[in-house]
């Protein structure tokens, strides 16, 4: 894909600071778009433009529009930091080959959870983007769920992995993938396994976000490298 402009959604400071460390090489720009921190930097013929679109559904899918429609991006990827469902281990790294809002729920008026009427609520990633995830340095491939909720309870957990089946869980993956599938971009995201979505949940999520490990970032640069050669 050489010469293409590739979106790159980020949640929070802890985990968009060490993609800027890696950037330094790019000697990347940075600036101020929707009251959102934003760096864009080159490599290997593509222009990146990575947002730190702070925390949640809503602004994950803002950011991911604005990268779309205002920043023209061909292809937009996410990376950070998840907890585990079933099947999953601190430090692994996950590619999300489906992706669900757990918490959408419309089961009151006689719907299956999760599904939104009248349109797909399992998102797919990009059959393309999924092939060259496969070829870097993960530990698995599964489904992703979603929700506005830091996931620190074993019952909802429990929940969660009998209803959608998923693998692991964070806040912004779904939300992301939804605005890409209406908008026809191709989309994959790239996660890191901080916590067991369990009581000691926030402390090992916070023990593992505020070391700001570069893992995430190069497991990133392996990918662009993949899109860049095969894309």
């Amino acid at each position: 894909m050489l010469g293409g402009k590739i979106g790159v959604v980020i949640a929070d400071d802890w985990e968009f600071e060490p993609l800027k460390k890696w950037a330094e090489k790019f000697s990347f720009s940075e600036k101020i778009e929707n009251k959102n921190d934003c760096i864009e930097f080159e490599s290997g013929g593509n222009r990146i433009v990575a947002v730190k679109c702070g925390i949640g559904k809503v602004n994950a899918a803002f950011a991911t529009s604005f990268l779309i429609f205002e920043e023209k991006c061909d292809i937009i990827l996410n990376i950070g930091l998840s907890g585990a469902i079933k099947n999953l281990h601190k430090n692994d790294i996950v590619v999300g080959s489906e992706y669900i809002e757990c918490d959408f729920d419309l089961t009151a008026i006689g719907r299956k959870p999760g599904e939104k009427p009248g349109q797909e609520y399992l998102y797919c990633a990009d059959e393309k983007l999924l092939s060259f995830a496969k070829k870097c340095s993960v530990d698995s491939v599964c489904r992703l769920g979603t929700g506005d909720i830091f996931l620190a309870d074993k019952a909802l957990k429990e929940k969660y992995s009998s209803l959608f089946d998923v693998c692991a869980f964070d806040m912004e993956t779904a939300a992301i993938a939804a605005v890409c599938h209406r908008t026809d971009t191709p989309f994959i995201s790239i996660r890191k396994i901080s916590d067991d979505c369990d009581e000691n949940a926030m402390e090992s999520y916070s023990d593992l976000n505020k070391k700001k490990e570069t893992h995430l970032s190069e497991v990133l640069e392996e990918l662009l490298s993949e899109i860049r050669e095969s894309y």
